[in-house]
């Protein structure tokens, strides 16, 4: 298959390159566009022919289910049955936005959409190449991350290109995602809205709006299954162990790092660090007394926004330099930290250091 490359502005889209990339999908192919969060690869949300082109394409297990997109808060009816007041209020004060709602599915859905489930779950991206496509489609559009399953969700249109080309019909490059992690999904099925995912719309944020919101037990005990059949496959990994490095002593944490570093570079591994500016100006000549083959700088650990935007494009550096071992600093999880340090680790199969 040839994949088609598009470069377009994000504030002023070429309308004809959107309209072609709608049409394809119209006819039932698959499409790569950017959003707020990370890149999705999108197909008609109610074709089946085309919703199992997107589970080939990213070698998607079946029963993980699929986020479909609208362009306007007056279509989710098209796709749910059912919107609680709770649920009406999050859309009121979130969309467009990187929040995902499930909600009690609309019996035209098909069940590649849901994995089976009696829910379904929708959002409105808060781009705008991502809204006029939408539209110009006039279908919702289903649109997991468009990368290949288990890998770095994509933030570039490179990273699709690098994943999935000759796989889809066509990518339209809208430059770097704001955001950089997926949207938070909530439950609002239950009188108590649940969070299955951490996103940039944090608990805080959501509490403000719709009172007591909860997380799902899956998310932190192991022991506990996961109410979203997604989360339990190895998600946004690079190709490296990864294991993160967690302690309330900064002091601790570089002592711990120095330690790992020389270890693993001493039985010859390519090693890299991820972690933020703060620790990283801890440790002296990193290249010179540890010869680490890759440093990956997050930030000050006082910008979340900044360090949930680097995280997969750092994560897929180390697979650009074939990183053997790496080792990334554990962050607070406070706020936007929840999301970053759900991603992280996930990334790392949950294999976390204290130090």
């Amino acid at each position: 298959m040839i994949t088609k490359y598009q470069r377009v502005n994000a504030l002023y889209p070429n309308i004809m390159v959107l309209k072609c990339a709608a049409e394809i999908i119209q006819e039932g192919g698959v499409v790569a566009f950017p959003t707020e969060t990370v890149y999705g690869l999108g197909a008609d949300g109610f074709n089946e022919d085309a919703l199992e082109k997107i589970f080939i394409a990213k070698g998607r297990p079946m029963d993980n289910p699929l986020i479909l997109h609208i362009a306007s808060s007056r279509e989710i009816v098209d796709v749910a049955s059912y919107i609680s007041a709770r649920a009406k209020k999050a859309i009121t004060a979130f969309w467009p936005g990187p929040l995902t709602l499930v909600l009690p599915k609309n019996p035209q859905v098909p069940d590649q959409v849901s994995a089976g489930l009696s829910t379904v779950a929708v959002r409105m991206p808060a781009h705008p190449i991502a809204l006029k496509l939408i539209k110009l489609a006039r279908v919702p559009v289903a649109a997991p991350s468009a990368n290949l399953s288990g890998r770095p969700s994509p933030t570039t249109g490179f990273h699709v290109l690098k994943d999935l080309k000759g796989k889809i019909d066509m990518i339209v490059d809208g430059g770097p995602c704001r955001w950089g992690i997926e949207s938070t999904v909530v439950d609002f099925t239950d009188e108590i809205p649940t969070i299955l995912r951490p996103g940039a719309v944090t608990r805080e944020m959501l509490e403000s709006v719709v009172g007591q919101v909860i997380y799902d037990p899956g998310l932190k005990n192991k022991q506990v299954v996961p109410k979203s059949p997604g989360v339990k496959y190895l998600h946004y990994a690079p190709r490296g162990d990864m294991y993160l490095i967690q302690g309330d002593n900064s002091q601790l944490i570089v002592a711990k790092l120095k330690e790992l570093i020389q270890s693993y570079k001493g039985n010859g591994k390519r090693v890299a660090l991820i972690a933020t500016n703060e620790i990283i100006g801890m440790i002296d000549d990193l290249k010179l007394d540890f010869n680490l083959d890759y440093i990956g700088n997050l930030g000050s650990k006082y910008e979340q926004e900044l360090i949930a935007s680097r995280v997969y494009h750092l994560l897929r550096n180390c697979d650009r330099f074939n990183i053997d071992i790496i080792l990334t600093e554990g962050l607070s999880e406070e706020g936007l930290g929840a999301a970053i340090m759900n991603r992280l680790l996930k990334a790392s199969g949950n294999k976390v250091i204290k130090a």
